[in-house]
């Protein structure tokens, strides 16, 4: 038996019948004793949603700022339609799921995040991204008990503070975190590409195996980008517990049971 996380989202979730086919892969690898703990975030859905309220969106050098007026509208979009979407899948094919945000059993604890935004004269200010947080502590005991019920928490990428605060938090890094407190076997992140290449361009590139060390070396060459906090959810999961990180394609259901049942190379994975 081993205890998985994976992170879902991006392009990996935008087609229903991907969704469908991504948890018919978990619920067969649940099925042979195997136990996990899905994160998500949603991106494309928060932004429809912002929209549709007529919320215009803002970003302070690329991260989305989340004001008190648009956290409601966040919150519906990843509580409200994906968690729903994902946990439906999971009722279809007679498999027990629970659809939860951090903020609930405060499974996640957090603190607002101040991003730190470099002037052209070289100084840095520390400003505000609203309701954006960082993973403080993770209610792990909570988690275990829902697995030990063979139960799959479904959760979204939102968390609480200790005065009631909700913040919305990247899903890489919940992931992560949440990962390293469970100490996982494998933390899983589904995206769109096959893993990390040295050159972005070049598929002879690819990198299947990488240890931690080696990875941090990467960043601001290999590591750009939304593959940023990829990675850096991986090393935090690494460094708090867990076995192995994978850079996985989502859009790839099979690879999953490749991956996990046959142990063969797909993606990147980066142990410690």
């Amino acid at each position: 038996m081993k205890r998985i996380i994976i992170k879902y989202g991006g392009n990996a979730m935008l087609s229903s019948e991907l969704q469908r086919q991504i948890i018919s892969a978990i619920v067969d690898l649940k099925e042979k004793g195997h136990q996990f703990i899905i994160v998500h975030g949603g991106g494309p859905f928060i932004q429809a949603q912002l929209e549709q309220a007529g919320i215009a969106s803002e970003f302070i050098d690329g991260h989305r700022k989340t004001t008190a007026a648009a956290m409601p509208h966040v919150e519906m979009a990843l509580k409200g339609k994906v968690n729903g979407q994902l946990v439906s899948h999971f009722n279809t094919l007679q498999s027990k799921a629970l659809g939860i945000s951090g903020k609930d059993a405060q499974v996640v604890l957090a603190e607002q995040r101040l991003h730190e935004l470099k002037h052209e004269d070289g100084t840095i200010e520390k400003v505000s991204l609203g309701q954006v947080g960082d993973v403080v502590s993770v209610n792990d005991a909570f988690l275990s008990q829902l697995l030990e019920m063979e139960i799959t928490p479904v959760i979204a990428c939102i968390g609480t503070g200790t005065d009631g605060t909700d913040y919305n938090i990247n899903a890489d890094m919940m992931a992560g975190h949440i990962a390293g407190a469970i100490k996982a076997d494998h933390l899983l992140v589904l995206t769109d590409i096959d893993g990390l290449r040295l050159d972005v361009e070049d598929p002879a590139t690819h990198i299947s195996n990488i240890s931690i060390g080696e990875v941090k070396k990467l960043f601001g060459n290999a590591i750009k980008g939304g593959m940023i906090p990829k990675i850096e959810a991986c090393i935090k999961a690494l460094e708090e517990g867990a076995d192995e990180a994978t850079i996985i394609n989502g859009t790839k259901p099979d690879l999953l049971t490749e991956k996990l049942i046959k142990n063969k190379n797909v993606g990147t994975t980066i142990k410690a």
